[in-house]
């Protein structure tokens, strides 16, 4: 698996090292405790279903992201349809923010430099 940036005719590689977060567990994990991640790594946290109440006001959920417990600074890519809604670089153990999104991805800090609101990016198997 790997997750690859699209903008304009460019594709870049943002990772190729992908964890899955697919469940409650590993979303509320995250990367609590760990030290450090490779620059070619990424968690990627795939939500399912948003629900009843979402689908009938055709919505997409806010998606928070907090920095309790990790112990240096990421990338989140926060991507609804398939469109890049926010990007922002998150400080260690202080850190906390949120946008509407199905996707989350979290990157090494400076991993996700270039990517911009609007722009895309996949997650390839």
């Amino acid at each position: 698996m790997r997750v690859v940036h699209e903008a304009e005719s460019e594709r870049r590689a943002l990772a190729t090292t992908v964890d899955l977060a697919d469940s409650f567990v590993s979303q509320t994990v995250g990367l609590m405790g760990q030290s450090t991640v490779s620059d070619d790594y990424a968690l990627v946290f795939e939500f399912g279903d948003p629900g009843f109440f979402y689908r009938l006001r055709d919505t997409v959920p806010r998606r928070v992201i907090h920095m309790l417990f990790v112990r240096f600074p990421t990338d989140v890519v926060w991507i609804a349809e398939g469109e890049v809604r926010k990007v922002r670089t998150m400080s260690p153990w202080r850190s906390l923010d949120y946008a509407k999104a199905d996707l989350v991805i979290e990157l090494p800090a400076g991993a996700a430099d270039g990517v911009e609101v609007g722009d895309t990016v996949v997650v390839e198997s």
